[in-house]
């Protein structure tokens, strides 16, 4: 690994930093454990920023700056991810009801005299909320953005910043959200487009002529058997492959009706058609 800048009055280096972040993260069980991880991934950053703006100011080699910008983009994609547990978890509590929703009072005595806490309370502010839920939303919606904004300002040599991940958090949302509104318009041209519903009139006329969908399903099972029959071998050839452990399970009674309704049928149909009866009325 290309070596850092050292950090004034810090023992620790970035890479042991955000080493430690991003497992108080994964081994975060508590809501508050998730804020000491985003506090910790926000001191990285924030240490990393620094260490690449001496870089800059020292004309130091371009590696080295690259290193802190790097360093920078792991403490983000450490602190979003740390966010975004924020809003599940603080969400969640909401559904429960242990933490107050907004616009609503926080004063007031639940069961056993116990006071609902709000945001602040648990060292959150509106933006902050908002924040991590922009930056959930997003990255479910886009799964990998966030890592991949960071990535496309690295490869261009730009330093990656938290404005950074906002604004691709806000583009993608807003992407979404134009999304949404062309389906909708396309559902509203629809039903302007929709032709009026059938008259009482006019839909005895279409039964009249399409039948019923009961009616349209003997018609679909009828053209079924007759793929089915015509699907088998000669009448003989069927006898002599019927294996001798399947005979016990052929009847020829139901066989037989089922060959008078097909005669039937047949022969019914014929004078229909030939009489020009109601099949063609």
């Amino acid at each position: 690994m290309t070596a850092l800048l050292p950090i004034p009055g810090n023992d620790m280096s970035l890479p042991g930093m955000i080493d430690r972040a991003a497992s108080m993260l994964s081994n975060a069980k508590t809501s508050a454990e998730v804020l000491e991880a985003r506090e910790a991934a926000g001191l990285v950053y924030d240490t990393a920023k620094r260490a690449a703006r001496l870089g800059r100011a020292k004309a130091a080699h371009d590696d080295l700056v690259a290193a802190a910008h790097r360093a920078q983009a792991h403490a983000l994609e450490i602190e979003a991810a740390a966010k975004r547990r924020l809003a599940d978890e603080y969400d969640g509590a909401q559904a429960d009801g242990d933490v107050g929703r907004q616009g609503a009072r926080t004063d007031l005595v639940r069961d056993a005299n116990e006071v609902v806490p709000s945001a602040a309370d648990l060292g959150l502010n509106r933006r902050e909320i908002h924040e991590a839920r922009l930056l959930r939303d997003a990255e479910a919606a886009e799964p990998g953005l966030i890592r991949r904004a960071l990535d496309e300002r690295l490869d261009r040599g730009e330093e990656p910043t938290r404005s950074a991940v906002r604004r691709a958090a806000d583009d993608r949302l807003q992407r979404s959200i134009d999304r949404l509104q062309r389906v909708q318009d396309s559902v509203q041209r629809l039903e302007e487009d929709r032709p009026p519903p059938l008259t009482s009139e006019e839909r005895a006329r279409q039964t009249a002529v399409f039948g019923t969908q009961e009616d349209r399903a003997i018609c679909g099972r009828i053209e079924e058997i007759i793929e089915r029959i015509d699907e088998q071998p000669n009448p003989a050839e069927a006898v002599r492959r019927v294996p001798p452990a399947s005979r016990h399970a052929i009847d020829t009674a139901p066989i037989r009706r089922a060959a008078a309704w097909l005669n039937d049928f047949s022969t019914l149909y014929e004078q229909e058609v030939q009489n020009g009866t109601y099949a063609t009325e």
